[in-house]
């Protein structure tokens, strides 16, 4: 089956016009009048307006509805430091989603000569982020684009490079890897705590993961409610703790444990534990280990494609709710609930960054839908979407949240303009939007808008 996937994958992207996307003309160039207006002479008419006014860019051209996904190839999927040319198809692959599910025009940027060792981590030298390099290239970038995306740049060169690029830009920097995989789970986290009536405030959360994701979940959780004396986080290593030397940077020992606490390794961190977040490798947590977790534990088990610990082995082990990165089980953590409303929003209000109240918003966008009835239509959707679920009426409860069911479905077609308007409506009341949703700000309708827009186009 591996090796079918592998070439129907193959084939998928080499039919002609090889890869996944295409730049097609938004106006119509069919005439000489159309092709004066298009380009020579009349493209001079905005050029000016434009010379005139900077901000005359987002009426005349496309940038207010263009982002760039960007990455040096670092931290490709879990294949790893495999270079930029590598990354290219996945770079396309994030473009198509975006379009596909948010029409928000993306382009791929894949960045070569901007790291320190090898360019592809061949015979042996593994390559690592230029922090100065990036941060320069990707500002050159900015006037083209609304936003930019970064994406699969190794940790922990990827929190500099996005922390400068927030301070140098005037455009949302927002870094997938870390950010999406952070609000996702906590939406799914936030529902989780409801079923098992816990307070996010007591809660003990073992992190096996200390790279993008890893610290940017662990750092939001905390911005949620979490206690950081709370956090447990593990590496290859073993916990981290206050005064370990091996395998540090200022970004793990923000989490290290401290004194009485010291050498640990996963199996003593998870014993008593509420969450499990696991952002790392294969079968990492057995069954001895949830049996030893607390009470109506929570394990996010996101290592692609094979799991920390496969869910019907989490459950039978005792675990009350399992969410993986998989499409063919319960609770599917996919970044793609994330970015494209998230960037939408930001578009839409023309915002200048992206702030933690704006990824807090989408987190309880997307908690939210998880509670609500499911109109008849929409039902209609999923059940064609998702036939293995509706055979479990999953989605037919008055509140349809359930152990099983504790974040929307990635092909909901509630989830971007419900993940847009909350963004947006963050962006404005955190004075970080340049313009209106509409001419009354009205956000219901701005939501009704986006239905219609990214559902129709």
């Amino acid at each position: 089956m591996a090796q079918d996937l592998k070439q129907k994958s193959l084939d998928y992207h080499s039919a002609k016009p090889a890869g996944k996307i295409s730049v097609v003309s938004s106006k119509k160039c069919d005439t000489q009048e159309e092709l004066s207006l298009a380009y020579t002479p009349g493209v001079a008419e905005p050029c000016l307006e434009i010379n005139k006014n900077k901000n005359d860019v987002w009426k005349y051209t496309n940038r207010g509805n263009m982002v760039a996904v960007v990455t040096d190839g670092t931290a490709v999927l879990g294949l790893g430091d495999i270079g930029p040319h590598a990354g290219l198809p996945v770079m396309e692959g994030k473009a198509v989603l975006f379009k596909k599910f948010a029409d928000v025009d993306a382009f791929p940027i894949c960045l070569q000569n901007v790291r320190v060792g090898s360019e592809n981590g061949k015979n042996g030298n593994i390559g690592h982020s230029d922090v100065n390099k990036i941060v320069e290239a990707v500002k050159q970038l900015e006037p083209n684009f609304g936003g930019i995306n970064l994406e699969d740049i190794a940790a922990p060169a990827c929190f500099e490079i996005e922390e400068r690029l927030k301070k140098e830009t005037e455009i949302p920097i927002f870094h997938d890897d870390q950010h999406g995989t952070a609000i996702i789970s906590l939406a799914a986290l936030l529902n989780g705590l409801k079923l098992s009536g816990k307070k996010i405030s007591e809660i003990k959360v073992v992190v096996n993961g200390a790279g993008a994701a890893g610290i940017a979940c662990s750092k939001f959780y905390e911005y949620a409610g979490v206690k950081r004396k709370n956090i447990f986080m593990c590496d290859r290593k073993g916990l981290i703790y206050a005064g370990r030397k091996d395998d540090m940077n200022k970004y793990k020992e923000y989490f290290a444990q401290n004194s009485p606490v010291g050498e640990m390794n996963l199996a003593e961190a998870l014993k008593g534990a509420d969450v499990f977040l696991g952002v790392s490798v294969a079968n990492c947590v057995t069954e001895e280990m949830v049996k030893k977790m607390a009470d109506k534990a929570i394990i996010f088990a996101m290592a692609n494609p094979v799991p920390e610990i496969m869910p019907e082995l989490a459950k039978k082990a005792g675990a009350f709710i399992v969410a993986t990165g998989r499409s063919d089980v319960d609770n599917q953590v996919n970044n793609v609930l994330g970015f494209p409303g998230i960037f939408r929003g930001a578009l839409d209000v023309r915002a200048t960054n992206i702030t933690e109240e704006m990824k807090f918003a989408a987190s309880n966008a997307l908690a939210q839908i998880a509670n609500e009835e499911v109109p008849s239509t929409i039902k209609k959707f999923l059940e064609k979407a998702y036939p293995r679920d509706a055979k479990k009426k999953l989605f037919d409860a008055k509140n349809p949240l359930s152990r099983e069911y504790v974040i929307p479905k990635p092909f909901d077609p509630r989830v971007v303009p419900r993940v847009a308007k909350a963004v947006a409506e963050a962006a404005v009341n955190g004075k970080v939007a340049r313009v209106k949703v509409n001419e009354s700000n009205d956000f219901d309708q701005y939501e009704k808008e986006v239905f219609e827009r990214v559902n129709l186009h």
